[in-house]
């Protein structure tokens, strides 16, 4: 599949199409990491950190949690 490069501002830019973004796994916003291989320019999605409740409570301990605190008084329209 061939592909044209185009200027985007100062830099260069490379439109991938649907069909190859889909088959790497590339999805809009994405992350990924770009590399160089002697001349080849290697794009690999970034896997995003996979976090569940379980886990992440697991960091909860009598030492660093706290408790209610008072934000002040409504500044707008706030139904309190």
């Amino acid at each position: 599949m061939q592909t044209k490069i185009k200027k985007w501002g100062n830099s260069l830019a490379l439109r991938i199409p649907k069909l190859l973004a889909s088959d790497a796994n590339l999805k809009l916003n994405k992350w990924v990491n770009l590399s160089i291989d002697k001349e080849s320019i290697i794009i690999t999605p970034i896997s995003e950190k996979e976090y569940s409740l379980e886990k992440l409570l697991e960091g909860v301990t009598k030492s660093n949690l706290h408790g209610e605190f008072d934000t002040g008084a409504p500044v707008g329209k706030e139904n309190w």
